[in-house]
């Protein structure tokens, strides 16, 4: 490319650093990005940062996949040619931005790590030997009971928990506000904490649900650690963690009932593509989800035993 091309990018660089204030770490990368560019467009014959259009952009992308990038690396290797041709556009130094529109190919979602249902109940029936304990087991039987997210856990106050209709009031993903129901074992477990332990360690002004030594409000990084270490004591498989509780209640629900919007709402997810990422069922269980429910299914089964 031309020497004004190669400036153009220095240009560029210190933007980011200057005006977009940008990490260093997004910067760096975006900088290799562009340079990856500049190196494609040379074998190109393209001279010019206008000169790229709409195709040579797709084509990039393509190129980037097929040696190897992933998608999420393409994806930002697209975000740092928009935002370099925004910068072109407003400095006067091109007149379209190739890359809008230019879509990377989709990233595989990765399913949510699990544990089966025999290793939940041994885990959830191990001895309370203490205070810390037994509040332990209450907020493991809460988040698998009712698929709650850390967060939400740990937001909970006194009265967020209803046992005369056992249900819990959660405050979700923007500040949406969802009712969910609270299982059996769960209730008998909160009623233990906040009737024998949790008066013996909260301060009096506390309102959490669940506190800590201190006796104030619980931390995150509190509950991580001490889930680590039960898993280490119980000898899991699993790293386990907050929300492996969350992804083990929705695909034990799916796998009972198959009712992916009744879960969606019990996850409080917004848009059911969220959800489906727990639908690893096996296709055997599928194929007879299907023989048994679909129409032609059933004319197929049917004709199959007049013939015999």
């Amino acid at each position: 490319m031309t020497p004004d091309a190669g400036e153009a990018l220095r240009r560029f660089a210190s933007h980011m650093s200057t005006e977009r204030r940008l990490s260093p770490h997004t910067a760096a990368a975006y900088q290799r990005d562009l340079a990856q560019l500049a190196q494609w467009c040379d074998t190109q014959g393209l001279a010019a940062w206008p000169d790229l259009d709409h195709a040579h952009v797709r084509t990039f992308a393509a190129r980037s996949h097929a040696r190897g990038l992933g998608p999420r690396s393409i994806q930002r290797r697209l975000s740092a040619i928009r935002t370099f041709y925004e910068f072109l556009l407003r400095e006067g130094l091109a007149t379209k931005n190739p890359a809008v529109g230019v879509l990377a190919p989709k990233a595989r979602r990765r399913l949510p790590d699990t544990i089966d249902v025999d290793q939940m109940s041994r885990l959830l029936e191990s001895p309370a030997d203490g205070p810390l304990e037994e509040r332990d087991l209450a907020m493991m039987e809460l988040l698998y009971s009712s698929g709650l997210r850390l967060s939400e856990l740990l937001g909970l106050d006194l009265g967020s928990v209803d046992f005369g209709d056992g249900t819990v009031r959660v405050l979700g993903k923007g500040s949406k506000t969802r009712v969910v129901p609270v299982g059996g074992k769960a209730q008998a477990a909160l009623r233990g904490w906040i009737s024998r332990t949790r008066p013996a360690l909260a301060k009096p002004d506390e309102q959490a649900l669940f506190v800590g030594r201190s006796g104030r409000r619980l931390g995150a990084r509190s509950v991580q650690l001490r889930l680590a270490a039960l898993a280490r004591r119980q000898g899991l498989p699993v790293n386990l963690h907050p929300h492996l509780f969350r992804h083990s209640f929705a695909t034990h629900l799916l796998e009972s009932s198959q009712d992916l919007r009744g879960v969606q709402e019990l996850l409080g997810h917004a848009n059911i593509s969220t959800t489906q990422v727990y639908t690893h069922l096996d296709f055997q269980h599928l194929a007879r989800v299907y023989d048994g429910a679909h129409p032609r299914a059933r004319t197929r089964r049917k004709k199959a035993q007049n013939r015999g």
